[in-house]
This record gives structure tokens, sequence and C-alpha cells, in this order.
């Protein structure tokens, strides 16, 4: 076995009363932090969370912090993250009460102690599963607008809805995982053992509500053909997260069937003729707010790729405003 030296291997530093505890970063190329038995880094402070936070090395010795939706957050030199960043030599990390500092020496990029232990390459694989609820938001008759609407107003109207659309998902919690084409995909990430939240839940609608007016907003400042529309779809569930680009193009995503359903799910809308579609447990942790209830109907429907027919729970952006209204 090769000899672990901190001159030469990326550790992170945990000052206690009794002296420093040095955790280097070795083995692998993905460490989990958390309270729980189950992380590689087990910190006992009751302000951090089960599984709080994952950092992850790429080939070109490139260190991320990810943040697992913890409930008291992650924190880079003072400043709460939300997204996955990378991280640089000295830099302070806090997870609840707890700081810790990173340390990279500058040769330990091209070390082989810092290398995964089997032959897979670090970018291959995804390391953690996480309940988490999947937003995807898709402009309706792009393609139509992009054959009527001259090129430069498109791609000011594109712009400024993608920006806008960013802005508002950052305030509600997550972030942008994914712009595709004319459409966004939005991650929230849950505590595994108490769920979605109620104030998650809200936030995750209120951020649909906002981006439709936001859209409806937009379409009245520009020469449009026809009012631009979104369709939405939710779905709640478990899938990985992790790296899934190379070295140089860091690509941190979810995959599984649960981000697949999401997808689906807003396609669905254009099937049964309404606004947003949700999968069953997302429906079930909004039905747990109360009254007033969500006006949202039943409909069975079927999912391309899906050999089964799949229950959701759809409405219009009246029915979410009319709810959110009795909650806020």
């Amino acid at each position: 076995m090769p000899v672990v030296t901190l001159r030469s291997t990326p550790y992170l530093l945990l000052p206690t009363e009794t002296g420093n505890r040095y955790l280097p970063l070795v083995g692998s190329n993905c460490w989990t932090v958390g309270r729980g038995d189950d992380n590689n880094f087990v910190l006992s402070d009751r302000w951090i969370s089960r599984n709080h936070a994952m950092l992850q090395c790429t080939e070109t010795g490139d260190f991320y912090l990810i943040d697992l939706g913890s409930r008291n957050g992650s924190f880079v030199n003072g400043r709460r993250v939300g997204i996955p960043v990378t991280i640089r030599n000295g830099d302070r990390l806090m997870f609840g009460q707890t700081e810790l500092e990173f340390h990279c020496p500058s040769n330990s990029r091209n070390s082989d102690i810092s290398q995964p232990l089997n032959s897979e390459t670090m970018t291959s694989t995804l390391h953690v599963r996480r309940l988490m609820s999947v937003m995807v938001v898709d402009i309706r008759d792009f393609t139509v607008l992009t054959r009527q609407l001259d090129e430069k107003i498109l791609s000011v109207v594109i712009g400024t809805w993608f920006r806008q659309s960013g802005n508002i998902i950052r305030e509600s919690g997550s972030w942008v995982d994914k712009y595709i084409g004319d459409a966004v995909m939005a991650i929230w990430f849950h505590n595994n053992a108490q769920g979605v939240s109620s104030q998650e839940a809200l936030n995750i609608l209120q951020a649909i509500s906002d981006l439709h007016k936001m859209t409806a907003d937009l379409s009245s400042q520009y020469p449009l053909p026809f009012p631009l529309r979104i369709g939405a779809g939710i779905n709640t569930g478990y899938a990985m997260v992790g790296n899934t680009g190379s070295g140089d193009r860091p690509d941190y995503t979810a995959i599984g069937d649960t981000v697949n359903a999401a997808f689906r799910l807003e396609s669905a809308t254009k099937q049964i003729g309404l606004d947003i579609a949700m999968g069953e447990e997302t429906y079930r942790y909004i039905s747990e707010l109360g009254d007033p209830q969500l006006g949202f109907k039943q409909h069975i429907v079927k999912l391309k790729g899906y050999d089964e027919p799949t229950v959701t729970y759809a409405g219009t952006y009246a029915d979410l405003d009319n709810f959110l209204g009795g909650h806020f």
C-alpha cells in the first residue's frame, strides 16, 4: 500500500479541542460528509444533516464541493453555496457549526494516491443516491416560434427567459441543472429521513407560479406572433447525483427514473391539455400541507418509454395560484 503523506495529499483539516484532525482525501475520487455513519467523514454536529455534502475530484485534480440539500447549508469562505463550486487550497468550509480547511498541495494534482482504487475513470459513475424533486419547464410551441420570429428578437427573448428563470429557481432554493433547448431542469435535494418539508413544497410551487407570470410578462414586452406559454412537470423520488462530465468540463447532474419521469410528465401536459403535471409522490407531499387543497385532478397517462400507464395529478396555473393564495 502507498504511504500517505500530507505533503503530497489533499486533505481536510478539522480543528478540535484536543488538536487538529487530518482527513486525507485518498482512495477514491468522491467523499461524503455528514452526521450519518454511512459517510466517509462523520461529523458529530447536530446542525449537520445526515448526508450533508460531497467533495469530488476530477481527473485534472480540481476539487468540487456539492451541497446535498442540507438543512443548514454548506459554506465556502463564509458564503453559502447552492450549486457545485470549485474549492481551492486554503478555503474554509463550514458544515453546520463545524469549520474545516481544505488543503491541496501543489504536487498532489498528479499524485497516484488521489486516484480511485478501481480501473474506472473518475467520471464514469455517480456516487450519491438522494431524495429529490425534479422540475422540468418547457416553452410551448417553440419550434413554431422559431419559424415565425426574427432571429435577433428570438435570441433576446429566449436569453432573457433563461436568465430570469435561473434567478427565480435560485431564489426558491434550487439551481438550473440543465438548459435544454427550450426547457430548463431544476433539482431540489431533500432530507432523506424527513422527506419534503412544507416549506420546500411551497417553494417549488411558488417557483412554477413565478415562472408562469414571468413568461407572461416577457411575452407582452416583444412583438411575438403568439403569447409565450410554458408547461411544467414535477416528480419526487430517489436518483443518483454526481459528476457525469470530464475533468475539464465537469457536469454535476442527477440521473434515474425520477428524472426521466419529470420530463415525461411535462410532455403529458400537452396530452391532457393542462399546464402542470406532477407525480404521485410529489402530490402526496403537497396534500400534507392541508387546506386549502390543491385543485389538481387525477389522470392516467401513457408516458413514452413506460410499459404501464402512469398516475399523475394535473391542473392549471389558476388552480396553483388559488392554492398558494391560501398558504401565503
